[in-house]
């Protein structure tokens, strides 16, 4: 088998949690992910025989789908790396991967605490089959364990004893499986465009894909990161009163920070066209300081329930005309104060933000800046 070629098949065993219980670790020992590897490897031969020709690698750790659906399938990459490089033979043919003083043998197989309270958990699996049965296993798989993807009952009967919780369902999934639920449950949420950029990041990844959020953003994802309309742009085509306009603008921005958030989750940067990733915000530059003006100063445009949705850094001139050098839009609150000691750094002026209360709106419709000194 060794000298074969072995094509991964990557499964999932889904645990879908009974409300307010949460697991009490999530990763098990060398010893539990044995003990649960040898029960899931008799699941699945009994869904389908011919997967005891085939060789099962199970991560014995618990994941959000956000962790496993990355570019790359950064854990069942690694998983089918490890299993590789076990000898045929050992624990028949069933490997299994676990924690060993609190760390799991690869980074990509740790789960990050920030997603441990998502009511769904997952522990990824791989067969690695040889090439002449990987067509035939992974049909049997896509239909067998659609209809009949049940973990048995002393699987089911070990996780909740093992992890302290009670278990609506637990089931077998393959990871087309988990893309299709995964696709609905953001369809469910309105974020049907957000899957439609994930879903290239994930299985085209050579191709570009453009779309457009529910607001009207425009996104597309190319080389590997999403770009998005700058929320500016977006506004100089709307239409409307500036109040209207304004209260729109709010809209679009809170939709882009729920994009913002996922697109994190999943490892996917998100950047302007032509701008470069940052920590938590998105920033353009619009036009260079000039002498004759006064100097750069900033300004923060918020929203109820957003608190500073943009950032403008502008410069007054003769007559007070205000000239607007940046916007700044910070995705994440954490992300407000390392995006005014940017634009405080880049121009050379103390990082003093002032507060406008609300989204200025010009008489052009663009977001703008006073054109009088704040008191």
């Amino acid at each position: 088998m060794e000298a074969q070629t072995l094509v991964a098949l990557p499964v999932v065993l889904a645990l879908e949690l009974s409300a307010g219980d949460t697991p009490s670790r999530r990763t098990l020992s060398r010893d539990e992910a044995a003990e649960l590897a040898a029960l899931v490897a008799a699941d699945l031969h009994a869904l389908v025989p011919q997967v005891s020709e085939a060789r099962m690698a199970l991560a014995g750790a618990l994941f959000d789908a956000v962790e496993l659906l990355r570019p790359g399938f950064p854990v069942w990459a690694t998983l089918d790396e490890l299993a590789r490089r076990v000898p045929r033979g050992h624990l028949e043919n069933v490997v299994a991967f676990g924690s060993h003083e609190g760390h799991m043998p690869a980074q990509p197989l740790e789960p990050e605490a920030i997603f441990g309270d998502g009511p769904m958990r997952l522990l990824p699996m791989s067969l690695l089959a040889p090439e002449a049965l990987a067509e035939s296993l992974s049909e049997r798989l896509e239909v067998e364990l659609v209809g009949r993807g049940e973990a048995g009952p002393r699987t089911a009967d070990w996780l909740m004893r093992t992890l302290g919780v009670r278990l609506e369902h637990a089931r077998y999934l393959s990871r087309n499986d988990l893309l299709a639920l995964t696709c609905v449950q953001y369809e469910h949420v309105n974020l049907a465009p957000l899957w439609t950029l994930l879903e290239a990041a994930l299985l085209t990844p050579y191709r570009e894909e453009s779309t457009m959020s529910a607001r009207g953003l425009a996104l597309r994802y190319v080389g590997g990161r999403v770009e998005v309309q700058s929320p500016s742009a977006w506004l100089h085509g709307q239409s409307g009163d500036v109040a209207q306009r304004a209260h729109d603008f709010a809209g679009v921005v809170f939709e882009l920070r729920q994009y913002a958030a996922l697109l994190d989750a999943h490892h996917l940067p998100l950047v302007l066209p032509g701008g470069e990733a940052a920590a938590g915000y998105l920033l353009e530059t619009l036009a260079a300081a000039e002498s004759g003006y006064d100097a750069p100063a900033l300004y923060a445009h918020e929203a109820p329930g957003l608190g500073v949705v943009a950032l403008t850094l502008a410069q007054r001139g003769e007559g007070g005309r205000a000239r607007v050098l940046a916007h700044g839009y910070p995705l994440h609150p954490r992300a407000l104060g390392p995006l005014v000691a940017e634009l405080a750094d880049r121009h050379g002026i103390a990082p003093d933000v002032h507060a406008l209360g609300s989204i200025l709106v010009d008489a052009t419709g663009q977001l703008g800046a006073p054109a009088q000194p704040l008191h």
